[in-house]
Order: C-alpha cells, then sequence, then structure tokens
C-alpha cells in the first residue's frame, strides 16, 4: 500500500518562494475550498508532478513555474511503501529529480528516463495513467475510465489487478525470442562455416596424400632416368679411358722420335755450314786470279784441281743432304701423326673430365631425391592437420548442440509468449475478476440511486440495460448519470486494489465532482460511500462551502492574496 503523508511546493503556479504544505493523511475527510483562481486544484498538478513530470492538467512544464519569480519552482512528496519512507524532489530552474529512500538519495548516474521508469515500476508500481484513474477523479482535462480507448482501459485493470507483471514479461519474452533468433541466425552462419572448413581441411589432407604418392612417382622417375644417364656416362668414360690407352700405345716412342728429329736437324744443320764453306771456296777460285792475301797470282791447274775438288766435295754433301731431307720428312711425319695423337689424347681428358663431373652430379642429385622420397615415405601427413580437423569436427559438433539447446529454448519462449499475451494467462484472471469487479460497480450505482445493471466485457465494452432490459451507453446518459457511473468506476478500482495490495493508496482526491454533475440525491449518495471508506484520506474540491462544510472533517481554504496562492484555513 502507498501511504501519502504530505505534499508541498513553491513557486509553482501561482505560489509563491514560501512552501505551501497539506499533510494528506491527517484526516479522513477534507474539503478543499476558495474562489476560482485561488489555487484549489493547484494540490492535482502538484502531486502528478511530483510523481510523474506532468501535471494533472493540460497545463506546460514551462507555464507552471511562478511568473513573478521565474526560478526555483519546487514539489516535494512524502510516502510510505511498508518500511520505505520516500522523498520525491522535483524542481524546474534548475531541473530538479530526486528520488530519496530512508533518508538515502537514490543513484542519478541513470538518464532522467530510466530515472522515472525505476519511480513508477520499482517504487510506485503504478503510472500516470492508472494514477489519475485510482487516486484522483477530477474535472478539467481528466479523462474518465469509460472515456478511455480499449487498450488504455486494459493497462489501466491490468495494473489494478498486479497483472502487468505479465505484460513486462510478455515485452521480455520477445526481447528474448530475438535474441535467440539472432542467436541461431549466428550459430547457423558458424554451424555452415565450421562444415565448408572440415570439408576444406579434408580437402588438403587428400591433396596431401595424392600429391606425396605423384611427388614419390615422379622422384622415383627422375632417379631411374638418371641412373641410366649414369650408366651411359660410365660406359663412355670407360670407351674414353680405353681409347686414350691405346692412343698412348701408339705414341709409346714418340721421344725416341723426337730425339732423332733433333739429330738429323743438328746433322743438316752441320752439312749445311760446310756446303756453304765449300761453296765459297769454289767461289773463290771461280772469281780470283791473284791471292788477295799474298798477292800473288793462282795457278790455273790449281784453281781447276781445287774447283775439281771441292765440286766433288760439294756433290757428296749435296748427296748426304738429300738423303738427310728424306729421312727428316719421314720423321716430321711421325712427330705429326705423335702430335695429332697428343692432341686426340687431351680432347679424350677434356670429355672425361666432364663425364665425371655431370656424373657426380648426378650421383648428388639422386641421392637427394632419395632421401625426399625417403621422407615422403616415412610422414604421410602432419599430425597438426588431422589435429585440426579433430578441432573442426569437435567444433562442429558444439554448434550443432547450440541449435538444439537454441531450437529447445525458442520453442518454451514462443509457448510461454503464447500464454502471456492478452488472450492468455491474463484474459483468464481478467475473467476470473470480472463478476467481482461488475458486481462492485452496480453495489456503488445502486448507493447513488442509478438503477441500471452495468457490465464490462473482458475488452471492457460496456453493455448497460434498465429494469426494462432497455440497452444504453455510456454515452447516451446525462452529465450527472456519467459521472455516478465514473464514481462508481474509481471506488470499484479502488476496492479491487485493496483486495490485490496492487495501486491500494489511502488517498483520494475528487475535484469538483458536487460542483456541476452530482444533483442533491446523488450528492448525499456519494457522501454516504466516503463515509464507509474507513482509514482513507479523501481530499474533496468543490466552490460549495456552505452546503458542503459541516459533511467534513476539516476545511482546507486558498485564497490569493497579492497575485501569490496561500492557505488561509488550513
Amino acid at each position: 500500500m502507498i501511504h501519502f503523508e504530505t505534499v508541498r511546493w513553491k513557486n509553482f503556479l501561482s505560489t509563491g518562494n514560501n512552501f505551501t504544505e497539506i499533510q494528506l493523511d491527517r484526516n479522513s475527510t477534507t474539503l478543499i475550498i476558495g474562489e476560482n483562481g485561488a489555487g484549489k486544484s493547484t494540490i492535482l498538478d502538484a502531486l502528478c508532478f511530483g510523481l510523474f513530470g506532468k501535471p494533472f492538467r493540460n497545463i506546460n512544464k514551462n507555464q507552471l513555474l511562478n511568473t513573478v519569480n521565474a526560478s526555483s519552482a519546487m514539489v516535494e512528496v512524502e510516502f510510505r511503501i511498508g518500511t520505505k519512507k520516500v522523498l520525491v524532489r522535483r524542481g524546474i530552474k534548475p531541473n530538479v529529480f530526486e528520488i530519496h529512500v530512508n533518508g538515502k538519495l537514490y543513484n542519478q548516474d541513470a538518464n532522467s528516463r530510466d530515472y522515472q521508469k525505476y519511480l513508477e515500476q520499482q517504487i510506485l508500481k503504478l503510472n500516470y495513467r492508472s494514477f489519475t484513474q485510482v487516486v484522483i477523479l477530477g474535472s478539467s482535462t481528466f479523462v474518465p475510465f469509460m472515456q478511455l480507448k480499449a487498450r488504455h482501459r486494459r493497462e489501466v485493470v491490468e495494473e489494478i489487478l498486479d497483472i502487468q507483471i505479465f505484460s513486462l514479461m510478455n515485452m521480455l519474452l520477445k526481447q528474448q525470442l530475438k535474441t535467440i533468433s539472432d542467436d541461431m541466425r549466428d550459430v547457423d552462419y558458424q554451424y555452415s562455416l565450421s562444415k565448408e572448413k572440415i570439408v576444406l581441411q579434408e580437402k588438403y589432407i587428400a591433396d596431401v596424400e595424392q600429391n606425396r604418392e605423384k611427388l614419390i612417382k615422379e622422384k622415383t622417375f627422375l632417379i631411374a632416368g638418371n641412373e641410366e644417364e649414369i650408366f651411359n656416362k660410365r660406359s663412355r668414360i670407360s670407351d674414353l679411358e680405353s681409347d686414350t690407352s691405346k692412343m698412348h700405345e701408339k705414341i709409346s716412342n714418340s721421344t725416341k722420335i723426337e730425339e732423332k728429329f733433333s739429330k738429323l736437324k743438328d746433322i743438316q744443320s752441320q752439312l749445311k755450314e760446310k756446303h756453304r764453306a765449300h761453296t765459297k771456296l769454289i767461289n773463290f777460285f771461280e772469281t780470283n786470279e791473284d791471292c788477295p792475301v799474298c798477292q800473288q797470282h793462282i795457278d790455273e791447274s790449281f784453281k781447276d784441281d781445287m774447283i775439281a775438288k771441292e765440286n766433288s766435295k760439294s756433290e757428296k754433301l749435296n748427296s748426304g743432304m738429300g738423303e738427310l731431307l728424306e729421312e727428316l720428312k719421314q720423321t716430321q711425319s711421325k712427330i705429326n701423326i705423335i702430335n695429332e695423337v697428343n692432341q686426340n689424347i687431351q680432347t679424350n681428358r677434356v670429355e672425361i673430365a666432364k663425364e665425371n663431373s655431370s656424373l657426380v652430379q648426378l650421383e648428388k642429385f639422386n641421392a637427394t631425391l632419395q632421401t625426399e622420397i625417403n621422407e615422403l615415405q616415412s610422414c604421410k601427413v602432419n599430425k597438426s592437420d588431422h589435429g585440426k580437423l579433430n578441432e573442426l569436427k569437435e567444433t562442429l559438433s558444439g554448434f550443432d548442440m547450440q541449435k538444439s539447446k537454441l531450437r529447445e529454448d525458442k520453442t518454451y519462449a514462443e509457448a510461454a509468449k503464447n500464454m502471456l499475451q492478452d488472450t492468455g494467462i491474463k484474459t483468464k484472471i481478467i475473467k476470473q475478476y470480472l463478476p467481482i469487479m461488475n458486481k462492485l460497480i452496480n453495489t456503488y450505482l445502486t448507493s447513488m440511486e442509478f438503477y441500471v445493471n452495468f457490465t464490462l466485457d473482458e475488452n471492457f465494452e460496456e453493455t448497460i440495460k434498465s429494469r426494462y432490459r432497455d440497452e444504453f451507453s455510456y454515452a447516451s446518459f446525462s452529465e450527472g448519470e456519467k459521472m455516478r457511473i465514473d464514481l462508481a468506476l474509481l471506488f470499484t478500482w479502488r476496492a479491487v486494489a485493496k483486495m490485490k495490495n496492487s495501486t491500494n493508496t489511502n488517498l483520494l482526491i475528487l475535484d469538483e465532482i458536487f460542483d456541476s454533475s452530482l444533483d442533491g440525491t446523488g450528492t448525499d449518495e456519494f457522501l454516504k460511500i466516503l463515509n464507509t471508506l474507513g482509514d482513507e484520506n479523501v481530499f474533496v474540491i468543490s466552490h460549495k462551502q456552505d452546503a458542503l462544510a459541516d459533511k467534513f472533517r476539516s476545511t482546507i481554504k486558498f485564497e490569493k492574496i497579492k497575485n501569490f496562492s496561500h492557505v488561509a484555513v488550513n
């Protein structure tokens, strides 16, 4: 139960810089009177603004600030809920919004909207619309229950029956279902991605195996080709070495021949020298008549003998030279053959060296290939590759379990959501209380001498029948009759709230209900109802001071002095 204790305000509407304070739980019934514009209804605006941040009447926030002082507007509302003593303070210029629970300021880190939500949902457990249906029945901008739209009627009744929690739960379930759907899409994507990774990893392993066999075959084939080439090279080297050996045998006497050739050349040189000497001597005797040394005449016969002897010697030399030249020619031919053979031997040696070098490279290459083959044969696929594949399969299994769990959660959430819809559990509870509500409404109507059968259905549409079974609607009645219906509904909601201990409160404020719509009979009957309310605190705002003053336990009079509203009697 919300037990309202006090409300105070300053620089609010026509109130000045001094607090106007009303004790809300002082008397069971209180009459609030005053002239038009004196500030009687300010209590309604102060309460609504303090609790919900907006006034009861259709007034802009800026207009709530007293125009004379133009700052420091403040409203404070004090109430108790069980062991909690709550003070709500709200101001304009500067903007103030504070919630004090048992003297401690509630954390203000949240934004104003969330702060207000906390006040309504966690502390008051009612919103502006429910407050104005259960606590206040007024004129002006007040919209009676019967003039609310169907969904707003339902909201009021749900709060009174304390079943709005199901709407909150339904909203949370909708959010949960959205989260589940988002998670399912994410898991489906991750599941598909994992499957693709597994396929790729399996293909990679298969490719590695296939490539391994292929590489082994290729390398084995290369070795075989190289072995054949090695064999051919070794055969060629053997042939070259055999041919070289034969050529060495062929020129085994090359040294003797070269020595002979050298000796023949020396003999040739000597014979040439002797031939030149004979020729010189012959030439001397043929060209000289006298001796150039002694100047004696040379005898002709002597000359002829000497020329004949020298010619004979020269002829023998020429004959020897001819034989020598032939021998030289033959020897030179042998030397040419030797040189040719040596050249061929050198050529063979170069070829043997090349073949040996190529042979070594081929043998090294084959050794490398064989090592690679051995490695390929000994380690088929890296263990880490198989380990990665197993990890991927485990991940896929985990995603599969997540999918199953999410599908299960979605099924349960959808089932709960269906139960929490307006047509579900809430409707069952409302149907359970509708007979009680209708009975109370009709009881209060009878108490106010309004004899009709008023029934609300589960959609909160009214059926109104007279004693003669004539059907009416709320709109078809006079303003006084509508007021009786509004009062009956107000008292019914408060009675049901007391049963449920939901929006139950000690405070009831009625604004000018006696001044226009209720006739004398209705007023009397209504006052009788007020006297049966027990420990509730009822405030009635009215212009009918003379007619009503003696019917209330206390009276509060507002008056305006120098443009400021004051409490003259309290």
